[in-house]
């Protein structure tokens, strides 16, 4: 079995991603992680991060689609005072927050035209200005991009530019949705389930048969996120020593793979 860090797992495709998580976290690049939601996406940036020569500084995280447009560009690159109505101090951005360190950028899609400009000259010369600011700055941080929706699509859409996206994608990392891991639904279940009695304080020792059928027939959509989320209810809803298929939630499944 292989891990990183919270990341587990046997099959080929999460060994693939093992494998570029290594190589990639040496190098000074900026990284696009892809991936259905649920993959583990952030999880990947931080194993990068913590693989590096910046596993000192600080890992700077933002989700670019749960902040108000109006607020993004603030909250990426800080404002003066005055820069708007209710500025009534100079913030420093996350930018400046990550320096030393990598900021990851989730949901990279999301993000407003004028501040793609703004993000692709910080990737080609590390510089910025603050929101209502005439001072150039210099940063020194590595950024870490992911998003769950196709960029290529989006630029033939005229909604993501081609040069972020070449610019952010020199290393790419595609992370494959639990359905395509086979075995490795069963073996993170094992690992989620472990670490669920130990905080919930449940002496439960597994799982019965109908629920490991249930949790292979079910097609996880949710992918990594759901799964651990299904097993964590499990846990606290379990009467036994052993995880049931209504335990998980999971009661309809056990009758498709029956039929199967």
């Amino acid at each position: 079995m292989k891990t990183v860090d919270e990341m587990v797992g046997t099959s080929p495709a999460i060994c693939a991603v093992f494998d570029l998580v290594r190589k990639v976290a040496n190098t000074e690049m900026s990284v696009l992680i892809t991936g259905e939601t649920g993959t583990g996406k952030e999880l990947t940036a931080q194993a990068i991060h913590e693989r590096s020569q910046r596993k000192e500084g600080p890992f700077v995280p933002i989700n670019c689609g749960a902040i108000p447009e109006t607020l993004l560009e603030s909250e990426l690159f800080g404002h003066e005072r005055g820069a708007f109505t209710g500025a009534v101090h100079q913030k420093k951005g996350k930018l400046e927050a990550a320096a030393g360190g990598t900021l990851f950028l989730d949901e990279i899609g999301d993000l407003l035209p004028a501040l793609q400009v703004k993000l692709l000259r910080f990737l080609q010369d590390g510089t910025f200005e603050r929101v209502g600011g005439q001072e150039t700055l210099h940063v020194d941080a590595r950024v870490l991009a992911a998003t769950n929706v196709d960029l290529k699509a989006a630029i033939g859409k005229h909604e993501f530019r081609e040069d972020l996206y070449y610019r952010l994608g020199v290393l790419h990392i595609h992370l494959p949705p639990l359905r395509d891991r086979g075995e490795d639904t069963l073996l993170m279940a094992m690992v989620f389930l472990r670490w669920a009695a130990v905080t919930y304080r449940k002496p439960i020792r597994g799982y019965t048969l109908q629920a490991v059928d249930a949790l292979r027939a079910h097609s996880w959509p949710g992918n990594v996120r759901e799964l651990s989320n299904k097993v964590r209810r499990a846990v606290v809803m379990a009467e036994g020593a052993e995880i049931t298929p209504r335990d998980l939630d999971l009661t309809g499944e056990t009758l498709q793979a029956g039929d199967a």
